[in-house]
Order: structure tokens, then C-alpha cells, then sequence
């Protein structure tokens, strides 16, 4: 079919297992995942189907996962995953946007003519794509069954990564590298931030060696000036101007396996105050990569980048990172463990975070953040971009 699958059977078998490990833990016979990187991570179901109801369906006595989706979709799930055709069910056309009926009152049909509908079933009460009207359906059309949070048990699995997986994760940090690298060298005073940004588009999916990047969870973000004082801006089509700060966050994927990337330029000489914030970020990143090893908790290691920030006089109040790996947008966090205060999540080798270290004062910011995997030796940089303010000669 010209498709290549990203991982072979046995890693997706090894998956299923450790997922129902901890559903037995927790308690659970049926597991409703809509999460599309979840249903990822399961079966390897890859397609833009996920704006309409779709679920993988992980029972205690079932050998293979179910697939559930929009029939035309069906066909994605028999190219995509090695999941047995009798699993591989469409629901019918007529519910997609119906006003009163929903796609999940065939999937409770589903569970209900499988014997599950008194099961114990976990569903994700968070995931992006699990809306108010699913789960009212799903509570009606299964009123037999103990209905709760699974409180992200996939998610939580997903959290450290296999071999196979890293490798995608350091393919997709040599392409944000490139892609990086690419639009710093681009930036000049009166380039357009929208022509940056299409370079950036274009580096992301070229890739290196016939390594193509797949679409990010998050679009490509910049700032300018005193829009630097917050992280989430896009592009415009003003040009960059002749002296100022620039901020750029941007992501790399491989196999939907995500590598994100910031960091901060200044158009001409920089003011001292800003040199200083730069070297204080820089820091507090490469001290904190240098504790993220095995056995070191999450708290701790936000600790360790507080207690820089603090002696040079600065705070920071929003978390300093993320754990991240195969995802879809809207986002590439996996809502899991965060370098923050109160986070015990111990770590261990093969787990993958951003270390976002931005910091937003009251008129501009920077951030020179880091995509790294835990190891034994410390946070191993998953990219090679220079940790440093990039002054730009205007």
C-alpha cells in the first residue's frame, strides 16, 4: 500500500499489555480511549480523522484492541494498524453532526453485543477530543455500566519511552535543529514574520536523509518586541524590525514523535538587562539538565533551575516542563508528569521532556528552552541548536 509502519506488531502487543497491567491496577475492564495519540501509541492508527468521534477500545479479554470510527475512515485503521478486520468498526454516516443522535450510540451498541455493557469502564475525561455530548451518550447508552475518569492511564503509559521510540524522538530533534538553524538564518530586519514562518513549514517536513517531518501538534510560534512578554503568539505580516527582541518556539515531528525547540534572537545590540536574563535562563537550563537522571524527581529538578533564577534575582511561577513524545494538536505535552512544585514523578531513562525555561516579564521575555530524554548520565539534548542570546547585525 506504499505505507510503512513506524514500529512492528510486537511493540504495539507489549503496549496493549502494559496498558491492561495497569487497568487491572486500576480496576478497569474496558478502556474508551479518544485521545488520537493514545489511540496512536496502541494500535498505530494514524489519520486526520479525529474531528469526528472515534475511540480504541482495550478490553481485559479481548487479545486485539477495537477500532471504532467514521466508516470512510475504516480503511485508515486496515492500512495503519494490524488490528484483525472483525475489529475494525465504522459507524454510520447519517450520525456524523446529527443533531440528536451521536456516532457513541453505536459504539455502546458495540459494547452491549460484546457482553461489556456491566463492565467497569475507563474513559478520559480530559483528552482534547472527548466532548460533554460523547460522554452524555455514552452514560445513556450504557446505564449497566460503572462509567469513570481513567485519570490519563494511557497517557501515563506513554511516559517512558521505548528504544524504538527514541529513535524518532532524536530524528525529530536533528530536524528541529535544521529547522531552527534555518530560520535564524533567516531572520534580517524586514523580513516578513509570515515568510519565516513559511520557511519553517518547509524544513519541518523536508526533513534530512528521506527522514520527512509530519505536521506538529502546535503551530510555529513568534514574538516580537514587547510581544515577547508572552509565549503564545503567532505570525504576522509586519517585517522584523531593526533592533529588538525576537522569540521563536517551534517544533519538529518524526512519526508524530515531537521535539520542540525556543529560542530567543535580539535585531542589533542587545541591552544589559536582557544579556543578563539570557545568561541566567542558559544556566538554569544547563544545570537542571545536568540532575535529570534516573531516580531524580520532577519537583527537584524544577528546584534546582529555581535556585539559579533566585540567587540572580528572578522567579518564575508557571512550570518549567513537560513530559513529550508521539502526540497530535492541539498540543505536543503529554498531560502527564511536569518539572513543577508538588510533581513527585520520579524519573527514569528513556522519559523525554521540554524544558521550557521562558521567562515573561512585564515588557519583553526570552526563553531558550530544550527537548531532552532522561539518562543515566543526565538530560540528553535531543537538539544542537547554540544555547545562547543569537544577536542578529542589523
Amino acid at each position: 500500500m506504499g505505507y510503512t509502519k513506524p514500529f512492528d506488531k510486537p511493540e504495539y502487543e507489549h503496549r496493549i499489555n502494559k496498558v491492561k497491567n495497569s487497568m487491572q491496577t486500576a480496576g478497569f475492564d474496558l478502556l474508551i480511549c479518544q485521545d488520537p495519540a493514545s489511540m496512536g501509541w496502541l494500535t498505530g492508527f494514524d489519520g486526520w480523522s479525529f474531528y469526528v468521534p472515534q475511540a480504541v477500545l482495550v478490553h481485559l479479554d479481548e487479545s486485539a484492541p477495537i477500532w471504532f470510527g467514521r466508516a470512510q475512515d475504516a480503511k485508515s485503521a486496515r492500512i495503519t494498524t494490524d488490528i484483525p478486520d472483525e475489529n475494525i468498526v465504522g459507524f454510520s454516516e447519517h450520525l456524523v453532526h446529527h443533531q440528536i443522535s451521536h456516532p457513541f450510540d453505536e459504539l455502546c451498541d458495540l459494547v452491549n453485543a460484546r457482553g461489556w455493557g456491566s463492565s467497569r469502564i475507563g474513559v478520559e475525561f480530559d483528552a482534547h477530543y472527548y466532548t460533554a455530548r460523547a460522554h452524555q451518550h455514552i452514560v445513556r447508552g450504557l446505564p449497566n455500566a460503572t462509567i469513570s475518569d481513567n485519570h490519563e492511564i494511557v497517557n501515563w503509559a506513554r511516559l517512558v519511552k521505548s528504544d524504538s521510540e527514541l529513535v524518532y524522538m532524536r530524528e525529530a530533534g536533528r530536524i528541529v535543529t535544521d529547522t531552527m538553524n534555518a530560520a535564524i538564518s533567516r531572520i534580517k530586519p524586514g523580513v516578513r514574520q509570515f515568510e519565516i514562518i513559511a520557511d519553517v513549514y518547509h524544513t519541518q517536513i523536508t526533513g534530512y536523509d528521506n527522514k520527512f517531518g509530519d505536521y506538529t501538534s502546535l503551530c510555529p510560534l513568534i514574538q516580537i518586541g514587547e510581544g515577547t512578554s508572552t509565549p503564545h503568539l503567532t505570525w504576522t505580516e509586519e517585517p522584523l524590525p531593526d533592533n529588538g527582541l525576537v522569540v521563536m518556539e517551534i517544533g519538529a515531528a518524526r512519526r508524530h514523535y515531537h521535539a520542540p525547540l525556543t529560542r530567543t534572537m535580539h535585531m542589533g545590540k542587545p541591552p544589559a538587562e536582557i544579556e543578563k536574563l539570557a545568561e541566567v535562563i542558559v544556566e538554569g537550563g544547563d544545570r537542571a539538565l545536568e540532575a535529570a537522571k534516573p531516580g531524580v524527581t520532577c519537583e527537584e529538578i524544577e528546584a534546582i533551575w529555581q535556585a539559579v533564577l533566585k540567587r540572580h534575582g528572578y522567579s518564575k511561577e508557571s512550570r518549567v516542563g513537560y513530559s513529550i513524545g508521539l502526540n497530535y494538536p492541539p498540543d505536543w505535552g503529554e498531560r502527564t508528569a511536569s518539572l513543577r512544585p508538588g510533581d513527585k514523578t520520579v524519573m527514569q531513562s528513556g522519559m523525554c521532556f521540554h524544558f521550557q525555561s521562558g521567562m515573561w516579564l512585564e515588557n519583553y521575555g526570552a526563553a531558550i528552552s530544550e527537548p531532552f530524554v532522561v539518562t543515566e548520565s543526565g538530560g540528553e539534548r535531543l537538539s544542537d541548536v547554540s544555547r545562547e542570546l543569537i544577536v542578529i547585525d542589523a
